[in-house]
């Protein structure tokens, strides 16, 4: 009996979660005409009344993408005089002597360029963001990480949406280099553009509380100072400063018209720590922040019960794991009880499997995908996908929930922008094997045994879902074995200590 209320309950969390999801397709479908207002702000002020504004670079250890990084900053669109960039670079490694050799160019032909090297690595890119704002002189802070390729107009387009002096930061959508590079790439940016283009839209349209999604975007340095600054007891301290600038009364703006591209991690070992990260920070930020969420005062009802249920968005993972393995011994239990749940269970199913749908579909026809029929096949392969990853991303959020702290890790970055290159080499991923890996592996012939089961039991509505849990935790599993062994055969032929050459390419081209 008890498997089966928490097994129901669980259902009930998701549906609940994904009502939520509902909600801001609804408000995104509904408002989409104030957000395409959004698209066209004021007329760009005269050159000579723009306003300063410092960008900023957060740089450790990218070898590989930091030249076109600077490369691309130093061809944005803005008034010299009014413009000022700081390559906050904390690495340790040949990337400083890369970083040192473009700023000295960019220097010599007038942009006022800086090379920031802080004395202690305190606090990862938080710390590195909070110290260049102590040396900024900007009106404005716009930051992109060490894979973006910002458009030569960015600023251009972005500073008029900040002339509304209760706007604390814009933030603009994020588009992929490397989109078409493999199965793993593809279905990364299909759940990025459902996030990108429904939730960060529908919260905007809707006036709910928003995230900064760390880069890509524009803060009003007063904004930010007046929340407290960069923080570094979370691993997500753009969520973090996020919602304490909109718990002090700020605005969040979204562009979602202005598209900002960057690279996504191309192998398995990149993507958990990328996911890691993201969900471990989430949980921290939801302890840190739901108390002051629940007592602000002027939020209604509907703003407080969303920002909420964003900060806890993390937990679906977890519940998602939890549904998985209940599911089998459910499976079993349901065949020696009096009474029959399948319209309960089938009924939430349902109500989830349209949501979920709806969430996704949308972006796919906003943005064009050429073959919408495949965008039934990457729906399928997302979810089984993000099944397979629930296991580590469980102990991740639990992890967060618990305060366990842990040091910030860095996505490796690989500058693959087309089909046929080679990641292997890349000297910043250490091929390991966790126990994680291993119970992923074992937890895929687990849900084999439940489609073995519900044969034995002739009993087989809850084989849909045990077969995406095999092909979710059989990807993820066979992908973590395939990349860790070619990153070990690449690092036997090629060790560490030599340096790969480092193209500096023109994306836009």
């Amino acid at each position: 009996m008890f498997i089966l209320v928490l097994y129901g309950l669980i259902l009930v969390l998701l549906t609940a979660h994904n009502l939520c999801r509902l909600s801001l397709v609804m408000a995104y479908l509904r408002y989409r005409p104030r957000q395409k207002a959004n698209a066209l702000p004021a007329a760009v002020p005269d050159k000579d009344d723009l306003p300063l504004i410092t960008v900023q670079l957060p740089v450790y250890n990218e070898l590989y993408v930091s030249a076109r990084l600077i490369e691309a900053i130093a061809e944005l669109e803005y008034p010299a005089s009014r413009l000022e960039i700081q390559v906050l670079d904390d690495s340790t490694d040949e990337t400083v002597d890369i970083i040192a050799q473009r700023v000295a160019f960019f220097q010599q032909q007038g942009i006022n360029i800086q090379h920031i090297r802080r004395p202690h690595r305190t606090g990862y890119k938080a710390g590195a963001l909070s110290y260049g704002l102590t040396l900024a002189r900007g009106e404005f802070i716009a930051i992109f990480d060490a894979d973006f390729v910002p458009a030569p107009d960015f600023l251009l387009r972005t500073v008029p949406n900040l002339t509304d002096p209760q706007v604390g930061f814009v933030q603009t959508r994020w588009e992929h280099l490397n989109k078409h590079y493999s199965l793993l790439t593809r279905l990364q940016s299909f759940g990025l553009d459902a996030h990108f283009t429904i939730e960060q839209s529908g919260r905007y349209v809707g006036d709910y509380f928003a995230n900064f999604n760390g880069t890509a975007g524009i803060w009003r340095k007063t904004a930010i100072e007046q929340a407290g600054g960069w923080q570094s007891n979370t691993l997500t301290e753009d969520l973090d400063l996020s919602y304490r600038a909109q718990l002090k009364g700020w605005k969040f703006n979204y562009r979602e018209d202005i598209g900002a591209p960057a690279e996504l991690p191309v192998e398995m070992t990149a993507l958990k720590s990328q996911q890691y990260r993201w969900l471990k920070g989430s949980a921290e930020c939801a302890r840190k922040l739901t108390g002051a969420v629940i007592r602000q005062h002027g939020l209604t009802i509907s703003a407080k019960v969303h920002a909420l249920m964003h900060l806890f968005s993390n937990q679906i993972v977890f519940l998602v794991f939890l549904l998985g393995v209940l599911s089998v011994p459910v499976l079993y239990i349901r065949k020696h009880i009096p009474w029959d749940i399948t319209v309960f269970e089938i009924s939430f199913f349902v109500l989830n499997l349209i949501t979920l749908s709806t969430f996704y579909a949308i972006p796919a026809f906003i943005l064009n995908y050429r073959k919408k029929p495949l965008m039934i096949w990457h729906f399928f392969m997302f979810s089984t996908l993000m099944m397979g990853l629930s296991l580590h991303n469980s102990v991740a959020v639990i992890e967060g929930y618990l305060n366990r702290k842990s040091p910030f890790v860095r996505t490796p970055k690989f500058n693959l922008n087309h089909k046929g290159g080679r990641w292997e080499a890349n000297k910043y991923i250490v091929p390991e094997l966790s126990w994680l890996t291993v119970m992923e592996g074992l937890l895929g012939l687990y849900y084999v045994g439940g489609l073995s089961l519900a044969y034995r039991l002739d009993e087989y509505r809850l084989a849909p879902l045990h077969l995406m849990m095999v092909t979710g935790f059989g990807y993820v599993f066979l992908l973590s074995i395939s990349h860790t062994f070619a990153a070990l055969r690449a690092k036997h032929r090629q060790p560490d200590t030599e340096v790969p050459d480092v193209i500096v390419q023109d994306v836009r081209a």
